[in-house]
């Protein structure tokens, strides 16, 4: 059997760098966090994620499901019925981006007071 690569995210030509990219971004963090509870179609996904527009969320689907995170099915419906879930790939996200979620949420104040004291700083 062969020998797996070392993956390193330090090293620029490691493609585990692009995953962790994918995984960082605010609107993909949102996207698993919505659909950590259950299957959602786009329109409640965008309602969901207060902010992100049609053409943002599409593209972020299109490359979640790329990545293997997200699966999309459609439902042969007039009118046609698409709904989007986490796979089990993309379940295994659940638990630390919520963690960061979290920790945004519980820390904002903070990292409030601190932006306004290095903004005080630098403004004479």
């Amino acid at each position: 059997m062969p020998e797996l690569p070392a993956f390193d995210v330090m090293t620029a030509t490691c493609p585990s760098r692009t995953s962790l990219a994918r995984v960082a971004n605010k609107w993909t963090a949102m996207v698993v966090i919505a659909l950590s509870a259950d299957r959602m179609r786009f329109r409640d996904l965008r309602a969901t994620v207060d902010g992100i527009s049609s053409k943002v969320l599409t593209e972020t689907l299109r490359d979640l499901e790329r990545d293997g995170i997200v699966i999309r099915h459609v439902y042969a419906e007039v009118p046609p019925r698409v709904e989007y879930e986490l796979t089990a790939l993309g379940r295994t996200l659940h638990a630390p981006i919520h963690a960061l979620g979290s920790w945004a949420e519980d820390h904002i104040s903070e990292v409030l007071a601190a932006r306004e004291s290095y903004d005080a700083r630098q403004c004479p």
